[in-house]
């Protein structure tokens, strides 16, 4: 219908309910005559055209019912009552008396007629335009704002096919109650037989303050019934209009390991990078890329893209010129191994900050390829260190492992050995270097997610080696900003560790997935296979002799790594192509954990 046709439809309802309630009033108390008509002709065009007046002001003609709330009905209250004052003063001027009792009949009836009116369609609609039959029961958890908002979607929205039935709230004031017509049924504990009682098919979180630990025990309660469980959409997301509430997502992995944001040094940061020329290796890389598209939120000078495999250089390349046009960027297709290529590239583009993220970091295949691990990640990073001191970059980042700390692997080895080079590059040259650890990000192109994801996909099972082998999570994008967060904070020769929370259990990991794809351990099971060569039980992000209790800043310590005799390291890089595998292997676990004789600690430290 359109608005014309609207106004004029319920202009002539609401005349029709002004002129009846009060001649009906008027009949019933005051006695028929020539005064009674005068008066009753007089206040009934007085009630009608202010009726229209204060419904015009209160916008009762532009409001859609089918939605309304208390605040349509406070807006006809309003309406109704200061028409009958307006009533009743005309009646005092003309006729020097209020007939009070035949007014607050009048009025009575008058809220009555137009608020029922109105609130009729949304009855209908709710009771008759949108049937719940057929639509999955589904259970709210949060009964405060964003919970009724939710529902309110839910009732009115006739594509959704979700029917909610009950709340579930932790506020024990609100158990017992009804809200939005829904009862709320009990804490989170009670989730698991709510579900069971009430044949729940789905489960709606939608509490937007939740913190990850919170999340966790939340999920870990649907997790124990066969309802789907979702999460409502963020409410800046919202409030933007990029999704509506009633988008909602599946729970992810991130949702539950990732860690409550960290607050940045925004400042800091911004004097490190900003206006000046940014080199990334290793670009391409899912921790090269996201530590790229942190960086271009401080405005540098140029960021150049380094790499060696050109569809993921050019893939970040396309996506930074799309989302920032205005950025000066370039790329440079280049081996970190080349050692030439690397001096010539630090000479060219003169960068002032370094983040050397080229690395080999797959545990298994280093296992089967040890000189390859040698290679780039310990000749890689020595050949860009040295270019990048005699180019005179003023900071140069490593990005490092929680598996260089007592290595047990060859890719964990290599990358305490470069963690060496570079600390010792920080004493001999003007350049600061610092290296930055942190464990297993989600997403990453060697995390254990994907693949696990491509398991379920597959109808499993999946694989997990050890039932008690833990590790350290953390996100993309925290890890990235992070990196940048060290590296602002560098003064020289620091390996600074990143807070990675608590150590998650790969089995829980696994279990969750699972659920969170909407599959039964029974419909896709977990086999364990055994460690493979070079895992540990867990992962540690600081040896004991390099615990330090300092937090330079929340998440981010500074450990108190031993500086070696680099003459053991570089004597090994000259000879590591002669050796065979399995020496290769334990040459660098030798060097790795300081257990050769003329490995000797280092007193003179920067």
């Amino acid at each position: 219908m359109s608005y014309q046709k609207r106004l004029l439809g319920l202009m002539l309802v609401d005349s029709v309910i002004v002129l009846s309630c009060i001649f009906i009033s008027y009949f019933l108390l005051l006695p028929t005559g020539n005064t009674f008509s005068m008066l009753l002709i007089v206040s009934s065009v007085a009630l009608l055209l202010s009726h229209h007046l204060f419904a015009y002001y209160y916008k009762l003609y532009k409001k859609a019912w089918e939605y309304a709330s208390i605040n349509e009905l406070v807006a006809i209250g309003k309406a109704v009552t200061f028409s009958i004052i307006i009533t009743g003063g005309v009646q005092l001027v003309l006729f020097q008396d209020i007939y009070f009792r035949a007014l607050a009949i009048t009025w009575m009836m008058h809220i009555l007629f137009i608020g029922g009116s109105r609130f009729s369609w949304r009855m209908y609609r709710d009771t008759y335009i949108k049937p719940s039959t057929g639509m999955k029961r589904t259970l709210i958890i949060g009964a405060g704002s964003a919970g009724t908002m939710v529902v309110r979607q839910l009732q009115h929205n006739e594509e959704v096919e979700l029917n909610p039935v009950a709340f579930i709230d932790d506020d024990v004031t609100k158990h017992h109650l009804e809200i939005m017509g829904l009862p709320v049924v009990g804490g989170v504990d009670k989730i698991e037989k709510v579900v069971e009682a009430k044949k729940i098919e789905h489960i709606i979180i939608a509490i937007p303050s939740l913190s990850k630990e919170e999340l966790n025990h939340i999920f870990n309660e649907c997790a124990k019934t066969k309802a789907k469980t979702q999460i409502m959409p963020k409410i800046e997301d919202i409030m933007v209009g990029k999704i509506s509430v009633n988008q909602f997502r599946d729970v992810q992995v991130e949702d539950l390991l990732g860690r409550e944001p960290v607050e940045l040094d925004i400042a800091g940061i911004e004097n490190f990078i900003k206006g000046q020329t940014i080199l990334v290796t290793g670009a391409g890389g899912s921790i090269g890329s996201e530590v790229c598209r942190q960086l271009v939120n401080f405005e540098p000078k140029e960021l150049i893209l380094l790499g060696h495999g050109e569809n993921s250089i050019y893939s970040i390349e396309m996506e930074l010129r799309r989302n920032h046009p205005a950025l000066q960027l370039d790329t440079e297709i280049a081996d970190v191994q080349d050692h030439e290529k690397m001096f010539a590239i630090m000479n060219k583009r003169k960068p002032h900050v370094i983040f050397h993220a080229a690395a080999h970091k797959h545990v298994p295949l280093m296992e089967r390829n040890p000189e390859e691990a040698v290679k780039n990640n310990v000749i890689g990073t020595k050949n860009v260190a040295e270019a990048a001191s005699d180019a005179g970059v003023n900071t140069f980042v490593m990005i490092s492992t929680d598996k260089a700390v007592n290595p047990t692997s060859v890719m964990g080895s290599t990358k305490r050995i470069a963690e060496m080079i570079i600390q010792h590059m920080d004493m001999i040259s003007d350049t600061r270097f610092v290296a930055v650890r942190f464990g297993n990000v989600l997403g990453s192109r060697g995390s254990v997610i994907p693949l696990f994801k491509e398991q379920i996909l597959s109808g499993g099972p999946v694989t997990v080696t050890h039932p008690e082998m833990v590790r350290y999570f953390m996100t993309i994008p925290e890890a990235s900003r992070l990196v940048l967060q060290a590296g602002a904070l560098a003064r020289g020769g620091e390996v600074f560790v990143l807070d990675m929370g608590e150590p998650v259990k790969i089995v829980d990991l696994a279990k969750n997935l699972i659920k969170l794809s909407g599959y039964t351990e029974t419909e896709i099971p977990i086999h364990f296979t055994g460690m493979r060569p070079g895992e540990k039980m867990f992962e540690e992000l600081l040896g004991e002799d390099e615990v330090h209790d300092e937090q330079v800043y929340p998440k981010i310590y500074r450990g108190k790594t031993p500086m070696v005799n680099i003459n053991v390291a570089e004597q090994f890089i000259s000879e590591f192509e002669k050796m065979p595998k399995e020496m290769l292997r334990e040459e660098l676990l030798d060097i790795a954990n300081f257990r050769k004789r003329d490995l000797q600690v280092l007193s003179a430290v920067r």
